[in-house]
């Protein structure tokens, strides 16, 4: 099979939103997706962007993404990458797609002296686990996601706790 990583671009838009949604069905997390094609149009190709996203297409059709940002590493003083979405539709899966994505992240990385790619994962997805394994990829041992969100996240940010 054939396929292309490229860089996406604001028509990409309303397909992004189609696999990110396809993700989320994947995780079981559908009913957590809020965002609407106009919202990924401004935060990943407008004026303030933080985040970038590479596609996957199969014949001029998207059948993959990956979203991520730059983060930072205090002990190390550089920069890195954090993967924050990894995505190929089922059908297309095994074909390299998956790998060729990180590939252009890993190679993104060298060429910038970035110290690191990092990304999570859930617990139950072995396939995905198993993936990243035959890469080289290790967890992070001992350490243990966290996160603010909802009314956690407005409760801390006006000081109401």
């Amino acid at each position: 099979m054939s396929f292309v990583i490229r860089e996406a671009e604001p028509k990409d838009a309303a397909a992004i939103l189609r696999l990110i949604r396809a993700l989320a069905e994947y995780e079981k997390m559908l009913d957590d997706v809020l965002t609407d094609e106009a919202l990924i149009g401004s935060t990943l190709f407008g004026e303030k962007r933080k985040a970038f996203c590479d596609i996957a297409e199969v014949a001029d059709e998207p059948v993959g993404y990956a979203i991520w940002m730059y983060s930072y590493s205090t002990f190390s003083g550089r920069y890195g990458i954090y993967l924050e979405d990894l995505f190929v539709r089922r059908e297309h899966r095994g074909a390299g797609i998956g790998k060729a994505l990180l590939r252009g992240l890993a190679r993104r990385c060298v060429a910038e002296g970035l110290g690191r790619l990092d990304w999570a994962v859930l617990d139950w997805n072995d396939p995905s686990i198993g993936f990243y394994r035959s890469l080289g990829a290790k967890p992070s041992e001992g350490w243990t996601n966290f996160g603010l969100r909802g009314d956690a996240l407005a409760a801390l940010g006006s000081g109401k706790v």
